[in-house]
């Protein structure tokens, strides 16, 4: 058989093989190699040139040249065939049933300890309180000394402090801001009315009902003629609304460094009707408060002869595992979604 027998008949069995072998375009890659690569037929059948005349080899090159470009040519228009078969056939695997129910997304929410804090905030900006924020490391400037305990006060020992250095500290309690607030406010513009929530820390032993972070919503009223009954009417105000109309409160001495005097104040639990008997209430402790101490005042540059006031010290953390009965405080940081989930307040 002649060299252009031979060319003629591998382009009749390519195309064929093209056509009908081929179902994928891993196997037109791999037959493309076989018949045009460098070890593939068609070389074979040229390496047969060296024993033509020098009147046939042009003639042979010719022909194995147009062979070459019809197989490329049937590859190409083969390879394209095949691209659009198996794309074809991937998107029919991956079709979507648009009728199938969607996946649900859940919505998050406010943790419930921030939840209270929220309530809060509400009601006192609805009675004309300002929100004011501060530093959480704080000078023991105003951490201490301007809420009248100096450096050698006994009362320090309340509050077992993280000190960062002789000077700095995590706060203890959110009252370094309102002497912030107090030592800047300018009183002919009205009166201070404030409440600062926040994170605090002191150096306790985690259990059930403490916790080395917590939070509270410390609140001050500085202006002239301010009683004792004006603190008791707000801390009411804000038992009613957190726990409920038919609850009652009731303030008992006690002793803080920077209020004068101090009362720490009990929230009844259960409902009180005017026929519910003094001996059948209980009463919870819930927070301290009293009236504002003359050399609080005066550390900030304020007269206490023209100005008075009160303030209060809330816990939302206390707060929260009174009005869900929760028994251990941990719960609240453990950020277990399961717990977490049933105080949506959207449910």
């Amino acid at each position: 058989m002649s060299l252009a027998d031979e060319l003629q008949k591998l382009r009749e069995n390519a195309l064929h093989e093209i056509e009908t072998a081929t179902t994928s375009v891993k196997d037109l890659r791999q037959a493309q190699v076989g018949w045009l690569g460098k070890k593939g037929s068609l070389t074979e059948i040229l390496r047969g040139m060296k024993d033509l005349t020098p009147e046939e080899r042009p003639q042979i090159g010719a022909l194995a040249n147009e062979v070459r470009d019809t197989l490329t040519g049937a590859i190409e228009d083969r390879q394209k065939v095949l691209e659009a078969a198996e794309l074809n056939k991937q998107l029919e695997q991956e079709t979507l049933d648009v009728t199938l129910p969607g996946r649900p997304v859940q919505q998050g929410q406010p943790h419930v300890l921030q939840q209270i804090i929220d309530e809060l905030e509400d009601q006192f900006i609805g009675m004309g309180y300002q929100v004011v924020d501060g530093p959480e490391v704080e000078l023991d400037k105003y951490n201490f000394e301007m809420m009248n305990l100096p450096k050698d006060h006994p009362a320090r020992d309340m509050q077992d402090t993280f000190y960062i250095t002789s000077e700095v500290l995590m706060r203890t309690q959110t009252s370094p801001v309102q002497a912030r607030t107090l030592e800047q406010h300018d009183f002919s513009q009205g009166p201070l009315k404030m409440i600062s929530p926040g994170r605090v820390y002191r150096r306790d032993t985690d259990d059930a009902t403490h916790s080395h972070q917590f939070h509270q919503v410390e609140g001050l009223v500085i202006d002239r003629h301010i009683t004792m009954g004006d603190l008791k009417g707000i801390l009411l105000a804000v038992a009613h609304e957190l726990f409920g109309a038919d609850h009652d409160i009731r303030l008992r001495p006690s002793y803080f460094p920077f209020t004068e005097p101090s009362v720490e104040v009990d929230i009844s639990w259960g409902p009180v009707t005017k026929d519910t008997k003094p001996e059948d209430i209980e009463w919870i402790e819930v927070l301290g408060a009293g009236m504002v101490h003359p050399n609080v005042l005066k550390a900030a540059g304020v007269d206490p002869e023209e100005f008075g006031g009160f303030a209060f010290g809330m816990g939302p953390d206390r707060f929260a595992m009174l009005k869900y009965g929760v028994e251990d405080i941990r719960n609240f940081y453990l950020n277990d979604v399961r717990f977490l989930t049933q105080f949506d307040r959207k449910g």
